[in-house]
């Protein structure tokens, strides 16, 4: 007999028994489009996927999932990097996509708010805002498929950090389904809030370890009339930084982005489209791509190239857009290198900070390290300066295809990288959160209070253990403190 496959019949049957009819995919062809991610690095077959229509069939599976011991993986977009939101093949879990709840409830210009559900896709909830002369100002590549339940289960990031913060800083209020099914109504319209405890806080950038997000209210901010886009080449990354200091303290709260990108990248793109050309007869070790907007009478453009002038010590080389054409063809340079820099393979991802004094000297210091440990390998940086967050990801040698050598290298590359962040007191995950794939190193590096205090939120919240589990916090049953 098999007991294995005869426990998984049942926990089936027992949701098949009791939730609305057309609510789970149990095929497996009907269920394959749940079972990997983006990147295709993490994969795995669910015993179900769920797609809830409403915050009560929600309420109604978690109900269920709970009193059966059923694990519950929650999904948005699939544009993860940490393998948080796809099925862990050793457990029977069901995968709930969200994405059937994907409506725009209310939009508020007066309020400069808006609600929408966590299955809304984020340039949906962008497009709606705008239609109301708002912006939402949360912005990232991956925003045409991307979900906003997601985007606050990870506590997002993007390139408009540097002027309006990160997901955490627009959320207003949230709905969230606990794990035994009730229903927790935070949404609220609310700027101002001083009734005990944020709660809200606890489910961002939870990953989905304590709660389904169902529905988010959010900050929106005045449509500009006025975007500026430049380029301009460097000698340094300390140059960059100093022409960071100088931009934050001349073109002030105007400013939206500051992307830094080495020479390296510019290649990279440049490699990927023939119709790409260098962006400057001179060609610079590194790059910044800088963004401001601006509504009223301010004359954005004079501010930026006043700075810029200003800044000719520093500048080697530089474009400001003269149309929006041509400011979409700058971002462009910078979304096709990080499309293109794996040269079609597998590449290591990682998603650091530091502080935004110390991001040369990191820069440096990293680079250095993997061009002592991993020569043959190409090291691809690029970030966010204005948050101190730095993408330093690493592509294979050429030639290199057996799996397990890249495996190793990988694994050897990233405890270069984190060594450095850790000698520069900084954070191993910026953005993308931990996921499965950063665990170990993040288990590694927490502090004996911030874990415990995490496992208790954890037990306090999802007394089952049925929420995500093995993401972000390792199981009970591995929990190395040997805690019950």
């Amino acid at each position: 007999m098999n007991v294995a496959g005869s426990a998984r019949e049942k926990k089936l049957a027992a949701l098949l028994a009791e939730l609305p009819a057309g609510l789970l995919l149990t095929a497996p062809e009907d269920m394959e489009r749940y079972t990997r991610d983006w990147t295709g690095d993490h994969h795995g077959l669910p015993l179900a996927v769920a797609r809830p229509r409403s915050t009560a069939d929600v309420s109604s599976l978690l109900a269920l999932c709970s009193q059966n011991g059923i694990g519950v993986v929650p999904q948005g977009g699939l544009t993860g990097l940490v393998g948080a939101a796809v099925a862990s093949t050793p457990r029977d879990e069901v995968v709930v996509s969200l994405d059937r709840m994907n409506r725009v409830r209310s939009v508020s210009p007066i309020d400069y708010a808006m609600v929408v559900e966590a299955g809304c896709i984020l340039e949906d909830a962008k497009a709606a805002a705008e239609a109301q002369d708002r912006i939402l100002p949360i912005t990232f590549g991956a925003q045409g498929s991307c979900r906003i339940g997601g985007n606050v289960a990870t506590n997002a990031g993007g390139f408009n950090v540097l002027r309006y913060g990160m997901t955490r800083d627009l959320v207003l209020g949230l709905e969230v389904v606990l794990s035994d099914g009730r229903i927790w109504n935070g949404l609220k319209l609310l700027r101002k809030d001083n009734r005990g405890y944020d709660l809200k806080q606890l489910f961002i950038g939870s990953e989905g370890t304590l709660g389904i997000v169902t529905a988010v209210s959010l900050k929106l901010f005045p449509k500009p009339s006025q975007i500026e886009t430049a380029l301009v080449g460097l000698r340094s990354v300390a140059d960059a930084m100093e022409l960071y200091a100088r931009a934050r303290r001349e073109c002030s709260d105007l400013l939206n982005a500051f992307e830094l990108i080495l020479r390296g990248g510019i290649e990279i793109a440049l490699a990927a489209r023939s119709d790409f050309r260098e962006p400057f007869e001179t060609v610079c070790p590194v790059y910044v791509l800088i963004e401001a907007s601006a509504g009223g009478r301010v004359d954005l453009r004079a501010i930026l190239e006043d700075f810029l002038i200003g800044a000719s010590d520093l500048v080697v080389d530089g474009a400001v857009a003269t149309s929006r054409a041509q400011a979409a063809q700058l971002w462009l340079l910078r979304e096709v290198m990080v499309e293109a820099q794996g040269r079609g393979g597998r590449y290591l991802r990682t998603d650091v900070s530091v502080p935004i004094s110390s991001l040369a000297g990191f820069v440096d210091d990293a680079l250095v390290a993997l061009a002592a440990s991993h020569p043959q390998a190409l090291a691809v940086t690029y970030g966010h300066v204005g948050d101190g967050n730095i993408h330093l990801n690493i592509v294979p040698p050429v030639g290199m295809d057996d799996p397990a050598d890249i495996e190793h290298l990988f694994h050897e590359a990233e405890m270069v990288i984190f060594d450095v962040v850790d000698r520069y007191d900084g954070s191993l995950s910026a953005e993308h959160g931990i996921g499965r794939v950063k665990q170990a190193a993040f288990l590694e590096r927490v502090d004996p209070v911030s874990l415990d205090l995490a496992f208790r939120i954890k037990r306090a919240l999802d007394p089952a253990a049925i929420m995500n589990i093995g993401r972000l916090l390792p199981s009970e049953e591995t929990d190395e403190r040997g805690d019950p």
